[in-house]
């Protein structure tokens, strides 16, 4: 295939795509000691994933606000309903009310490659959007931690994002959603992050089954073990989750989980991505705990812990 072919191709998938990224603008309540209430207004990004109206966003894009309003591509305007927030997974969905919306195909982030080609789509820096930018995926089960959240298996891209592009996909080539752009390093270049779209998956099916969002977890933050992680740090295993954080309070600090402990299986399931930890936990839930292999030291033990359940918002 020609350049000029696949060029036309990629534009071909992006005008479709488009046509359900929305940029979201908010308003929060703050007040001043000196002129009183003085609206605090955002903006964001999101993307229709439902013929009804229902759209995907950043939970930080939308969290506190007391007005939110909808821009479509089409230049329609509508005022949103807050349906759910979850901020531990930086999630959030929104509905409007309107017609012949165009609803995004969701891929399974699981099968997501490094150096796949990816475009990230929204309205960065409240310019008038969806603006495209291009890159490929530069890694996977990346681990992000801000003053705010910590948020686990991130997509890593090199894709320009910017403020105001939080909340929009990240899509591939066949134009599906592999992701939901939620995260810069503003010092430095060519490094953004991506919620894998089989969280967003899982977050909704947990709307489906509580009416709410929750958080079903024991109280650890980890990250994948990589052959140059293992290398560099000299661990004694080629695969399997790190713990970078323990939460005081938790089952897993009264269980004895440290940071710098490897855990290599949950319930007899291997592990080698925090995805696959926080799906044990969760469908775990009727059970009420999880049993964890570790390797503390060169040496391995295995811990019983219960599972934690937190309903949120």
């Amino acid at each position: 295939m020609k350049l000029s072919e696949i060029s036309k191709s990629i534009s071909d998938v992006i005008k479709r795509v488009t046509q359900g990224v929305v940029t979201i603008f908010t308003e929060k309540a703050s007040i001043d000691v000196l002129f009183g209430y003085r609206p605090i207004r955002g903006i964001g990004s999101g993307f229709i994933i439902s013929n009804d109206g229902v759209i995907v966003t950043n939970a930080h894009v939308i969290k506190d606000a007391s007005k939110i309003k909808v821009l479509q591509p089409n230049g329609e305007k509508s005022y949103a309903q807050l349906m759910a927030v979850d901020p531990y997974r930086d999630l959030g969905l929104l509905r409007i009310q309107a017609k012949e919306l165009y609803s995004l195909e969701l891929s399974d982030s699981g099968k997501v490659e490094i150096g796949e080609l990816v475009f990230a789509i929204g309205s960065p820096l409240g310019l008038p959007g969806p603006t495209v930018t291009m890159g490929v995926v530069s890694a996977i089960g990346r681990t992000f931690v801000s003053k705010d959240v910590i948020l686990e298996d991130l997509i890593q891209t090199d894709a320009a994002i910017n403020p105001g592009n939080s909340g929009g996909p990240l899509v591939n080539a066949e134009g599906k959603v592999i992701g939901v752009t939620t995260a810069i390093v503003p010092y430095a270049q060519g490094i953004g992050f991506a919620i894998p779209i089989n969280t967003v998956k899982k977050f909704l099916l947990m709307i489906e089954k509580y009416g709410r969002p929750v958080r079903a977890w024991i109280g650890v933050y980890v990250t994948s073990i990589t052959p140059e992680l293992a290398s560099i740090y000299n661990l004694p295993v080629r695969r399997g989750l790190v713990i970078v954080k323990v939460l005081p309070g938790t089952s897993a600090h009264e269980y004895g989980l440290r940071e710098g402990d490897i855990i290599i299986s949950i319930n007899n399931v291997e592990l080698d991505k925090a995805s696959k930890l926080k799906e044990v936990i969760e469908d775990s839930i009727d059970k009420g705990y999880v049993n964890l292999k570790i390797i503390r030291n060169s040496e391995a033990y295995n811990v019983k812990v219960p599972i934690l359940i937190e309903p949120l918002y």
